[in-house]
């Protein structure tokens, strides 16, 4: 019997990536797979691939009506939300003071932090009434360590995604709450292309791959209740950071 039969999981930012991967673990191991993203057609491919029950719901992660309006498809349709994987992200190529705007704040803001919040506030009813759920927010090396490469405003919404994570544990433990929040470090995927420096197919090839944090949920998902995962990171054994450190390309 698979792990997760019987489960549903709702995936945020589904179509590519890291939400894509975790979607296909998730639904791999037999739980029904509710797949959000703003684009319809990458979803609609990602459920074609997927040989098991999926529901296809598009919708931005930084309206919390729309976010609302599919939590309660997800309680209508499927009566329960085990795990919630809130993944969507992004980032802007403007992201240094010297050329950092207050659209660049509001979509960065919005976009990372906002849209986690968003969705765990939609997601916590249904899981309250259960008395069991787990939720895992994709936050960021970059929401634990301040440094220049990711940006002023998107490292400070990702330390927001690390905090809220943890005072959701703080508070919904006595309901059967579980929160994990998972930092990556360099992960290739398209969010590579907003770098205002563009990275290297030789650098990409170094990197983590999508699915390497998708079976990285899978682990945390497939845990036993009495068990949470408060916080992980996950990098690449060749990371660039330490290797620009060293001051070499290699030893």
């Amino acid at each position: 019997m698979k792990r997760l039969n019987g489960k549903v999981a709702w995936v945020t930012g589904a179509g590519t990536g890291i939400g894509e991967a975790a979607a296909l673990a998730l639904a791999g191991e037999g739980a029904t797979v509710v797949l959000t993203g703003r684009r319809r057609g990458p979803l609609d491919n990602l459920a074609a691939r997927i040989d098991g029950p999926t529901q296809v719901q598009p919708g931005d992660m930084t309206v919390s009506a729309e976010v609302d309006g599919i939590a309660a498809f997800i309680k209508a349709e499927l009566g329960c939300l085990d795990i919630l994987v809130a993944n969507a992200g992004l980032n802007i190529p403007e992201r240094d003071w010297s050329n950092l705007t207050a659209a660049g704040v509001d979509t960065l803001i919005q976009g990372n932090l906002c849209s986690a919040f968003y969705c765990t506030i939609a997601a916590l009813p249904m899981m309250r009434a259960q008395q069991d759920g787990l939720l895992i927010h994709t936050s960021s090396v970059a929401g634990r360590f301040i440094g220049g490469l990711s940006g002023a405003g998107y490292t400070a919404a990702k330390h927001g995604v690390v905090a809220m994570s943890h005072s959701i544990n703080m508070q919904e433990c006595v309901n059967g709450i579980r929160s994990c929040v998972v930092l990556p470090g360099e992960v290739e995927t398209p969010i590579l292309d907003k770098r205002p420096a563009p990275v290297s197919a030789e650098d990409r090839a170094s990197m983590l791959r999508p699915s390497d944090v998708g079976d990285l949920i899978l682990y945390v998902a497939c845990l036993p209740a009495h068990v949470v995962v408060n916080e992980v990171m996950i990098s690449p054994t060749w990371n660039r950071g330490y290797v620009a450190a060293l001051g070499r390309r290699g030893q």
